[in-house]
């Protein structure tokens, strides 16, 4: 390290080449003392936080080793940021990415870091207030709505993705999940995939999808009335259907006295607060933000409701072959067939 240095090594962060790289990326910045650490990393992106004279950065970059050639892709990624920055949309402040894989061996990018909270589990809600709860829901349903609001074209988006056939792109990529995925056999799941594949309703418009809007994916300040700061996690983003960013949001929407949603573990318990809206007060409020007919709401409610069933029947299928790498795991595998049956429901009603 040079004199200036005072970070070691992190994985899949070289002290001395990123350094390089950051004095071009911040040219009036002192970066002498600059220090770094790693907020989160894994299978997903690798996070890190950068803190220098004048403030607080966010670096993000690939996992380390092989990757999917279409996964973790650090150009779109800064490229929705950027695109979306000037609107009212609340994202992260883009300040620069680097392509050039000699610098850390993959591409990543630097935001600046957004003051706020991340509202993770029950026990961070339950000392909220009630107003404060109350604030939040309205806030987290506004921003999804100024997101839909958006027009993909204006901000140079037109291009970000297909923009037909959302929904039965979305079947096939997450039925083939599930083959790859599945520890036994599930007739539910076949009916769900079968039923949904037959109803899959028409386009109707194409917006920017988020693809995994949730509560825990935002920065939300509690100062004064409460404010969604910045959405998060921009990985599954693509154009597509509204109502399939709102229908997965329900999905992982816990209301307050539904027992069942207590046992599936994702977010559970985050939102089954007094004065949080219920998940048909949401679903309301945007529909009167947005103007949108929520006709096709329960179809992509009980997709949102499949597709984390998918996510799970992974995280199982690790936990059984021995490679999760925590506890907590035991109880995922019974969540696959409740949420199955939640979907079921949802495309009968």
């Amino acid at each position: 390290m040079s004199p200036s240095d005072s970070t070691s090594d992190l994985p899949g962060l070289p002290s001395g080449p990123v350094q390089r790289w950051l004095r071009d990326a911040l040219p009036e910045t002192d970066l002498d003392g600059w220090d770094a650490s790693i907020i989160s990393g894994g299978l997903s992106n690798i996070t890190y936080r950068v803190a220098v004279a004048d403030g607080r950065y966010i670096l993000r970059r690939p996992p380390l080793g092989h990757v999917l050639p279409r996964a973790h892709d650090m150009a779109r990624e800064y490229r929705i940021l950027d695109a979306l920055w000037p609107t009212p949309v609340p994202v992260p402040e883009p300040i620069a990415l680097c392509t050039d894989v000699e610098v850390a061996g993959a591409p990543f990018y630097l935001m600046r870091e957004v003051a706020g909270e991340i509202l993770r589990t029950p026990e961070q809600v339950a000392a909220l207030s009630v107003q404060q709860r109350r604030g939040v829901g309205e806030a987290l349903i506004q921003a999804l709505a100024d997101l839909h609001a958006v027009d993909p074209d204006e901000v140079g988006l037109g291009d970000y993705g297909r923009r037909e056939a959302y929904a039965a792109r979305q079947l096939r990529t997450w039925r083939g999940q599930w083959e790859r995925s599945r520890t036994r056999e599930l007739p539910d799941m076949e009916r769900l995939l079968a039923i949904l594949d037959d109803r899959v309703p028409p386009d109707t418009e194409s917006r920017i999808a988020h693809g995994d809007y949730r509560l825990d994916n935002t920065i939300v300040s509690l100062d004064g009335d409460p404010s969604v700061e910045a959405i998060l996690d921009w990985e599954l983003s693509t154009l597509g259907e509204p109502l399939g960013d709102l229908g997965l949001m329900l999905t992982y929407w816990h209301d307050l006295g539904d027992d069942e949603r207590a046992q599936i573990p994702v977010a559970a318990g985050v939102t089954a607060h007094e004065g949080f809206p219920t998940g048909a007060e949401v679903a309301q409020r945007y529909a009167e933000l947005t103007g949108r007919s929520l006709d096709h709401l329960d179809f992509y409610t009980a997709l949102g409701t499949m597709k984390l069933a998918v996510i799970l029947e992974g995280v199982h299928s690790r936990y059984l072959s021995g490679l999760s790498v925590s506890d907590g795991y035991e109880g995922v595998g019974a969540a696959v067939p409740l949420l199955v049956a939640r979907g079921l429901q949802l495309v009968g009603r």
